[in-house]
């Protein structure tokens, strides 16, 4: 049996394994190179090396980017608090409070590697004021020594890492877009022939891979300037084929063009390869003008061909923007409950410190603004942090086992350096082992470096090791806290949280005038929100059909909104019909209260429109129909927050026969 079978019958991950162990050999540089020029917390070089570590360069590149200017606004903030604090940590306490959430605040509404960036502003500022007070150093010492050593740690995992790094994930998104372009429009072509009630099951499939393709766009986008403007690119891609998607779920008109039908298919043959995007590209526009008739399909043909890049291997267009389908949800809800947790928890958790007097106190602290902060954004942050604590509490039991039982066989500071090498490289087979993969592997080799300054000579007692292993490890017990008792946070409430955005959205677009003027922004961060509540409904084990379907009302309900809106705003249209829809509009404005009651409102005002022959009564209709349907959808999610049914799971949204479509 060769080696590698070996490891891998242990339960090794020989890839990952080959990654870590170059990340751990390249945190002992790090440490050694920081000892060497004399810094004063030289394993905060080695912890940087963790942290930035990425297998692939263009990752690899943007995180480090971040790491660094993340940490340089972090410590410039905590010198600034340090000298407006004048040594009184109840000031220092109270500055972190606001910084910290802010930072967090931030962290939620950014994307990617720019919100690990602003959240490691708000625990770097922590780091040099906590350790400052524990400290005798002057106000910048700790700041600059804080930059110098993430700055070198910086650099060394950008040159080992550049060196072993793959140049880019082979998972090409690009091409697994395109082939979706392709699904979506051979469908498209045999529902405008068949016209045969939507294959909603397809749908859902379809919105499932899109939405799993969007989340990872922006580990594609990392580090370069065209990979950006490709991502781009794709989310406009993206964001139209949602749109020709939601017009699928509509009958198509009674009469389809033959040549209509033969300019989607060639659209759909074009876009095999990228190569043919400019031919793909004309006949959607050929298309486009043919299905001019139905402004809803013409619509979304037009979006699909201006997606298209010009030519191959080039992104979007210079004018792309909004009006090209990209416009990002962004969780504010999710960023100001973070923001207030993060808070609350540095002013709960200081004032204890202040009041006990605890000497360890400030590194719990530290701890929890760490842990309150950087997993505001993760999936489900309690459960995350339960491995991190187990991750932390080896990473204890090792910082001791080094400190009490190899430290005090080295003769010199060199040597403190040395002993500390093995237990960072276990953590290398920590992370690259199934079952401590993950936050327990990282977890152990932080805490270990956390805890391990090589200062000689060694000084300190064995009881004053463990209050501060102990001090550390409160640290993530203490984030557990507060993510379950300060805004619970899970899967299940953020895919309610989304879900009433997307009502508050439909709520705002019937209350503001001219909306339709702004159709491409309304209409991309809609699509957008839509991906994003598919992906939480996979990620939960949500019913999937329940979530996508009220998510395509809400779309409906939307391309509703504006239609009454642009028609509102013709010349010559009828008192009687305008005042249809101004009471249309005045209901949808409480659509997450109400829904049945706007549902009626906006049946009439279809059969006004229909009376008048005025404008798409159909569209109306079959909005009104979508919106009775999924009343319960409407109702749950506009609720407060305090009378929405919890876990979601749980949440039965009430749904009626179809009356047609």
């Amino acid at each position: 049996m060769t080696a590698r079978a070996r490891l891998e019958q242990l339960g090794f991950d020989t890839a990952r394994l080959h990654f870590t162990l170059r990340t751990a050999v390249a945190a002992c540089c790090a440490l050694a190179l920081a000892w060497g020029i004399g810094l004063e917390h030289p394993q905060w070089s080695a912890m940087t090396v963790w942290a930035a570590a990425q297998p692939v360069r263009g990752q690899l590149v943007e995180k480090s980017f971040f790491r660094a200017l993340g940490t340089i606004i972090g410590a410039t903030a905590g010198i600034g608090l340090l000298f407006a604090a004048q040594g009184q940590e109840w000031a220092i306490v109270l500055g972190l409070a606001v910084w910290i959430g802010l930072c967090a605040g931030a962290g939620n509404v950014m994307r990617g590697f720019a919100a690990y960036g602003a959240m490691l502003a708000g625990y770097s500022a922590a780091m040099v004021t906590l350790l400052h007070s524990a400290a005798s150093a002057g106000p910048l010492a700790v700041g600059v020594d804080r930059m110098l050593t993430v700055l070198l740690g910086v650099l060394v995992a950008l040159a080992i890492g550049w060196v072993f790094a793959t140049p880019g994930d082979p998972d090409d998104p690009a091409r697994r877009v395109r082939r979706l372009s392709r699904r979506i429009l051979d469908d498209l072509a045999t529902h405008l022939v068949a016209a045969e009630p939507p294959d909603r099951s397809g749908h859902q499939r379809l919105l499932s891979e899109m939405a799993a393709i969007e989340e990872g766009l922006d580990g594609h986008a990392a580090g370069s300037l065209r990979s950006r403007a490709a991502i781009r690119h794709i989310r406009s891609l993206l964001s139209a084929q949602v749109a020709l998607v939601l017009w699928m779920r509509r009958r198509p008109p009674a009469a389809v063009d033959g040549m209509l039908v033969a300019a989607v298919r060639r659209a759909a043959e074009a876009c095999d390869g990228p190569d043919d995007a400019r031919h793909a590209a004309a006949a959607l526009r050929h298309a486009a003008g043919l299905a001019a008739s139905t402004p809803m399909l013409s619509e979304a043909l037009t979006g699909l061909a201006e997606a298209m890049p010009p030519q191959p291997g080039t992104g979007p267009r210079r004018d792309s923007g909004p009006a090209h389908g990209v416009v990002l949800h962004r969780d504010w809800i999710g960023a100001r409950e973070a923001l207030i947790r993060a808070s609350l928890t540095i002013l709960v958790v200081g004032g204890a410190w202040l009041a006990t007097g605890w000497q360890a106190g400030a590194f719990m602290l530290l701890g929890a603004t760490i842990m309150t902060s950087i997993f505001s954004t993760a999936d489900n942050p309690a459960q995350t942090l339960r491995q991190v604590l187990v991750g932390q509490m080896l990473g204890a039991t090792g910082a001791l086992a080094c400190r009490w039982l190899v430290w005090p066989l080295a003769g010199s500071g060199f040597g403190l350096v040395l002993a500390m090498m093995p237990f960072i490289l276990l953590g290398a087979f920590l992370l690259a082992h199934r079952r401590t993969a993950g936050p327990v592997g990282f977890d152990y080799s932080m805490v270990v470096l956390l805890m391990l300054q090589p200062a000689w000579p060694l000084t300190g007692t064995f009881a004053h090791s463990l209050a501060l292993a102990a001090a550390v490890v409160l640290g993530p017990a203490l984030g557990i806290a507060a993510f379950l008792l300060i805004f619970p946070v899970d899967g299940h409430r953020r895919l309610r949280t989304l879900a009433a955005m997307m009502v508050h959205d439909i709520e705002a677009m019937a209350a503001r005038r001219g909306v339709s003027g702004q159709r491409a922004v309304w209409r991309a961060r809609l699509y957008h929100r839509v991906l994003r509540l598919v992906r939480w409904a996979d990620k939960t084990g949500q019913s999937r059909a329940q979530v996508i379907e009220g998510g395509f009302a809400v779309l409906l309900l939307g391309s509703a909104v504006m239609h009454m809106d642009t028609t509102l705003r013709r010349p010559g249209v009828s008192p009687a019909t305008a005042r249809r829809l101004e009471a249309a509009l005045a209901r949808l404005r409480h659509v997450g209260q109400n829904p049945e009651r706007a549902a009626r409102a906006l049946a009439a005002a279809a059969t006004r429109m229909a009376q008048d022959g005025t404008g798409d009564a159909a569209l109306l209709h079959e909005a009104a129909a979508e919106l009775s349907e999924r009343a319960g959808f409407m109702t749950a999610a506009g609720a407060p927050p305090s009378a929405r049914p919890s876990p979601w799971p749980e949440l039965r949204w009430a749904t009626r026969p179809r009356s047609g479509t």
